[in-house]
């Protein structure tokens, strides 16, 4: 069963840019993630990906339900914020579970705990009173 010829041409055309889109960001998501090969640098490719692709196919999706059922359709807006919230949640917790792994297992890839000796900023130099000690102790 197809709806297409209920379908306005401008609704067409931007239901397709939309999915279009939405589908690009997705490939450009899976190519950073195939592309990458640290797990800290396919994190990061691949929630960008997915969250900004999806935006794109619900905003396709609700432009083509309202044009069609001729009345505003906003629960598609649901699924959208869902992937929102919960895609950096979970790149959050996958790169703290990583990086907690790969500290207690001594791995050489995880970044260190404590700053270079040498490297403090003026805020970490502050005695108990809050002047800066400048005899470098």
């Amino acid at each position: 069963m197809s709806h297409a010829e209920d379908l306005p041409l401008w609704a067409a055309l931007l239901v397709a840019g939309f999915l279009v889109l939405g589908a690009g960001l997705t490939v450009i998501g899976s190519y950073g993630f195939w592309r990458l090969r640290s797990f800290y640098d396919r994190i990061h490719a691949p929630t960008l990906g997915s969250s900004w692709g999806t935006a794109g196919i619900v905003m396709a999706s609700m432009i083509l339900f309202t044009v069609l059922e001729t009345r505003p359709i906003f629960h598609e807006i649901l699924v959208g914020i869902f992937v929102t919230v919960t895609t950096p949640v979970t790149l959050m917790l996958l790169a703290r579970a990583a990086l907690y792994r790969d500290r207690a297992e001594n791995n050489p890839v995880a970044p260190a705990m404590d700053p270079p000796q040498g490297q403090l900023d003026e805020s970490s130099r502050r005695g108990d009173n809050g002047a800066v000690d400048t005899t470098g102790a």
